[in-house]
């Protein structure tokens, strides 16, 4: 099957340019700048992008899908219909479902159920335990993307807080680590005067107090600490505050094929977009773990953004019922679905100049391709499986829970107008998402690394 698309602007690898692109059989066979003879052959499919930005799909390295043991919520096959909607052509899913993706058998089912299910492609963390690093050695490098380990969360039952076991997962793993990080002696004491002074369930208000700016900053602090002792990849996941920033070198990521880095931190949208003063108005639905905290935390990591401190831009995509949201800080569930919306969320960021276009892919493309060694993926490249989205601006267009694929029917940014749309996704060359649309039938591929 050979497929063009033609007429748009692409934005790839820094540069800004128009061309048309030809696929065939699932990959890009040629980018072709504009006025230059495209190749004849029989095509297809013919694709106009005119008046559309061209952008590699976009890679989430942190979500929660929920399959298995928490299908109420979500699954992969509504998730990745979500994913498909905003742009997300690639996923790796956490491991706290039920059961834990902590085994290697837990893991191969994950694999079974979204060869079954995912509408794009996918892989999954392994999760640490504190007695699991044994398996660690029959993992297969070139399935997964690396090791997840809770550093203080409760999320999941699946806290790692023993000093030997954090040793010893940090001398040992293969993988890359993407840690969770928060010390739950630090949020146990807050919480318990929280609960004294304003009751058994404080309000939201009080969620950035108790999951504070010291109980990330000595968890990471901890984490960098053992990675450096041990030579280890570390991923801080979801970084919160400007405090934690200084442990993130600034750098140029642009030019090298790879992260030169070996501990290197993720953003996520709730915390680039959002600040304390919006829990006013949006209470439980933007409660999360780490808590999004203050305006000025929030502007430090939007300077991270262009400076190579903050390496990838995720979601911590993580659905909830709403009847799980009711409540304060200790009865409403932590987490928000996003992924449909985190790339019109940050072309809104690009528009109000917080970052560049360019840089927007470095973050949500090329970096996560980068960082986790993916194969012939995160870049518009012959040869590369053509992961695409186009996006359109200057059309203006409100969420309603009409349009939200998430199977918990609900998000954060219901009544937002946002001014960028995803026009259509492919996914290896297949159109998934496009009109509004999901193709159901379609299903993804599974990612391979290194």
């Amino acid at each position: 099957m050979r497929t063009v698309i033609e007429g748009g602007t692409i934005v790839n690898e820094g540069r800004i340019s128009d061309g048309t692109i030809l696929i065939e059989d699932g990959s890009i066979v040629a980018i072709v700048p504009i006025g230059t003879i495209v190749p004849i052959a029989p095509i297809d499919t013919v694709i106009s992008a005119h008046g559309c930005y061209i952008l590699p799909g976009i890679i989430d390295d942190h979500v929660h899908f929920r399959e298995p043991g928490l299908t109420e919520k979500a699954d992969m096959d509504s998730e990745s219909r979500a994913a498909a909607a905003g742009g997300v052509t690639s996923f790796f899913d956490m491991p706290n479902t039920i059961p834990q993706t902590t085994t290697l058998e837990a893991l191969e089912e994950k694999f079974t159920l979204a060869r079954q299910k995912s509408h794009v492609n996918y892989s999954f963390f392994y999760g640490a335990t504190n007695d699991n690093t044994d398996t660690f050695s029959q993992l297969d490098i070139h399935r997964i993307p690396g090791i997840k380990l809770f550093m203080g969360s409760s999320t999941g039952n699946m806290l790692v807080d023993r000093r030997e076991s954090l040793e010893r997962i940090f001398s040992t793993t293969p993988l890359p680590l993407m840690a969770h990080c928060e010390d739950t002696g630090i949020i146990n004491c807050n919480m318990a005067v929280a609960k004294k002074q304003y009751g058994d369930d404080p309000k939201m208000a009080h969620h950035p107090e108790i999951r504070s700016e010291e109980a990330c900053y000595e968890s990471t602090k901890l984490a960098v600490e053992l990675a450096r002792k041990h030579h280890a990849r570390l991923h801080v996941a979801h970084l919160t505050t400007a405090k934690e920033l200084e442990f993130f070198a600034p750098s140029s990521l642009s030019s090298p094929s790879t992260l030169s880095s070996r501990i290197t931190a993720e953003a996520v949208i709730s915390h680039l977009y959002f600040s304390d003063r919006d829990y006013n108005r949006l209470g439980t639905r933007i409660k999360c773990n780490p808590a999004i905290k203050t305006e000025r935390d929030r502007e430090a990591l939007q300077q991270a953004l262009t400076d190579g401190r903050i390496t990838v831009i995720g979601t911590d995509h993580a659905p909830h019922l709403l009847s799980q949201k009711e409540g304060g800080c200790v009865k409403a569930a932590s987490g928000m679905p996003m992924i449909q919306f985190s790339l019109v969320t940050m072309l809104e960021l690009v528009d109000q100049g917080v970052l560049t276009l360019e840089r927007l892919v470095e973050l949500m493309c090329h970096n996560p391709a980068r960082l986790f060694e993916v194969r012939d993926r995160g870049f518009i490249r012959p040869g590369y499986r053509a992961d695409l989205v186009l996006v359109r601006p200057n059309v203006g267009w409100t969420v309603t829970s009409a349009c939200i694929q998430s199977k918990c029917g609900w998000s954060p940014m219901e009544g937002h107008t946002y001014l960028w749309r995803v026009e259509r996704t492919l996914c290896n060359g297949h159109t998934v998402y496009v009109g509004g649309n999901v193709d159901t039938d379609y299903i993804g591929e599974e990612i391979a690394f290194r």
